[in-house]
């Protein structure tokens, strides 16, 4: 029970991060400025790093090898939470998709870092460093959109259509309790509340209200069911690799 619950607590981790990492690329030569297409690339390759490692790991729990387990899965076998697989629309939705989803891997790490489980805790101390040079990101622009008079009531739009999203990346795995009752992961319960000390904080310092988090949470990638974004999403990624799996690069 306990090997089962850290693994799917890597499978949504992993998931998320590769999910995320290849829609932050897509602003590659799209960025409303130079360094914005360098930033979000820089972002994504973090992230893609990020799904390779817990992959890896969940190699050497039994499960397949990571090119195998992130490119051959269909949409209902992946658990990565369906904020994450939109598309990435204009800047101000995946500006504020970057604001909520990476400061809570922030304080996700952050509670790994004490996990009882060693290769976790030493990936997310790791993962964590790489995390506050993205929530730097994400607060400088969320602090200069949101006092700015031509952009505030778009970025409040976004915040508030985001929200019940960005709340489903909290969603509890039916093994929740196995991980806190053996020190590997404290819970969602306790992330979301960090999180939402973060976020409030942030957005006190804007013009920028916090969206209604009474909002019921868009739940369900956790469990294998996700958006018609997904699928499409995954046969891009993977169009390579299935011309031939065996290939060596």
């Amino acid at each position: 029970m306990k090997n089962e619950a850290i693994k799917e607590l890597l499978y949504k981790m992993a998931d998320d991060q590769l999910v995320l990492g290849h829609r932050n690329s897509e602003w590659n030569g799209l960025g409303p400025i130079l360094e914005e297409d360098i930033a979000f690339s820089s972002m994504a390759q973090d992230k893609i790093g990020q799904s390779l490692e817990f992959y890896s790991i969940l190699n050497e729990m039994g499960e397949k090898d990571p090119d195998t387990i992130a490119f051959t899965r269909k949409a209902d076998k992946f658990k990565c939470c369906q904020y994450v697989e939109h598309p990435i629309g204009e800047y101000d939705f995946s500006l504020v998709r970057h604001f909520f989803f990476d400061y809570a891997d922030y304080h996700r790490f952050e509670l790994l870092k004490n996990s009882k489980v060693e290769r976790i805790a030493m990936a997310a101390k790791k993962f964590q460093s790489e995390s506050k040079y993205h929530i730097m990101h994400a607060n400088a622009w969320m602090k200069q959109l949101g006092n700015s008079d031509v952009s505030i009531e778009r970025m409040q739009n976004c915040l508030n259509e985001g929200i019940a999203l960005a709340l489903g990346i909290f969603e509890p795995s039916p093994m929740e309790n196995v991980l806190i009752e053996e020190g590997v992961f404290e819970g969602e319960k306790k992330l979301s509340e960090r999180w939402l000390s973060s976020i409030q904080s942030i957005l006190s310092k804007t013009e920028l209200s916090m969206p209604d988090i009474s909002t019921a949470p868009i739940n369900g990638g956790r469990q294998g069911k996700h958006t018609p974004h997904l699928q499409p999403l995954l046969d891009e990624m993977s169009e390579v690799f299935s011309i031939d799996p065996e290939a060596e690069w």
